[in-house]
């Protein structure tokens, strides 16, 4: 009997493969596939990429993506929000954003979903936070809580009227409380 044995897929041989909805990522030399955005999912994302840009973008401190894929260090991510310093992001030479983002976020944002792991999630942030990802949220809606990866993996707890970190020179004052109000219609 002959074996065959597989080549291990590597980062470009994975960004080579076409997209599928939702998004699958690239960890640890394994493709995992994220799951699909529900209803209070979408209305954080949405409010969060608004509000930060409303903020961030017309003085080019920041700009905020929903559901971009970041390639470095061998993984291919893509965070509910990503937040780059405006002078972090990567242009084409006629001044376009790249369609490409092979760098780390400064800021990520990971909103949990029912069906998601907790401790996957809180992985990936983990890892941003070790290349040199500035802040990181992790959203946990069904809690109403929100974890901050700050500097140095310094992990805290955010709930009810607690502020939010933010990055720096973005000027955005936002409680837990007002980022779950988000939710009520």
């Amino acid at each position: 009997m002959v074996t065959t044995v597989k080549p291990k897929l590597t980062l470009e041989n994975f960004l080579q493969q076409p997209e599928i909805k939702p998004a699958s990522e690239f960890i640890d030399s394994r493709i995992t596939q994220k799951p699909m955005p529900q209803g209070q999912h979408s209305v954080i994302q949405s409010e969060l990429v608004s509000i930060i840009n409303q903020t961030a973008k017309s003085d080019k401190i920041a700009y905020a993506f929903p559901e971009l894929r970041c390639n470095f260090e061998s993984r291919s991510i893509v965070l509910d929000v990503v937040v780059l310093q405006w002078d972090r992001i990567p242009l084409t030479d006629t001044g376009k954003i790249a369609n490409r983002i092979n760098i780390y976020p400064d800021g990520c944002i990971e909103i949990l979903s029912p069906e998601q792991s907790l401790t996957q999630v809180l992985d990936k942030l983990l890892f941003c936070s070790q290349i040199g990802t500035q802040l990181g949220w992790l959203i946990n809606p069904e809690e109403e809580a929100i974890f901050a990866i700050l500097p140095e993996q310094k992990l805290r707890l955010f709930k009810n009227d607690d502020t939010l970190p933010v990055l720096e020179k973005v000027n955005l004052k936002l409680t837990v409380n007002e980022v779950f109000n988000w939710l009520k219609f």
